[in-house]
């Protein structure tokens, strides 16, 4: 389980193949300066609700993986994190669809 760091305060957990898929897109769109919501479901230890932060280019941002090789990439799954994420209500964390591409 790898974590995604945000602007010091928030530290949450992802499996390193869900983290490494957030990373391509958040990384996407912060290169095109974009800011954005970004929500997920907590753990149900930490309460069961939801939590959504606002991503920024001027924020910092730290992805850190427990493995050390890097996972293959479901283009299916990028491209919808991607229109999740261009939408109003923001990238929201979501299944893995079908066959990885």
């Amino acid at each position: 389980m790898g974590k995604m760091i945000y602007d010091a305060d928030v530290s949450v957990t992802f499996d390193d193949r869900v983290l490494a898929h957030l990373q391509h897109v958040i990384g996407a769109k912060l290169r095109r300066g974009e800011g954005f919501y970004f929500g997920w479901k907590d753990d149900p230890r930490a309460g069961d609700g939801r939590t959504t932060i606002w991503l920024h280019p001027a924020m910092s941002l730290r992805f850190k993986y427990a493995g050390s090789v890097p996972v293959d990439l479901n283009r299916a799954w990028l491209e919808v994190l991607a229109i999740s994420a261009d939408s109003t209500h923001g990238l929201v964390l979501m299944p893995e669809p079908g066959p990885r591409v």
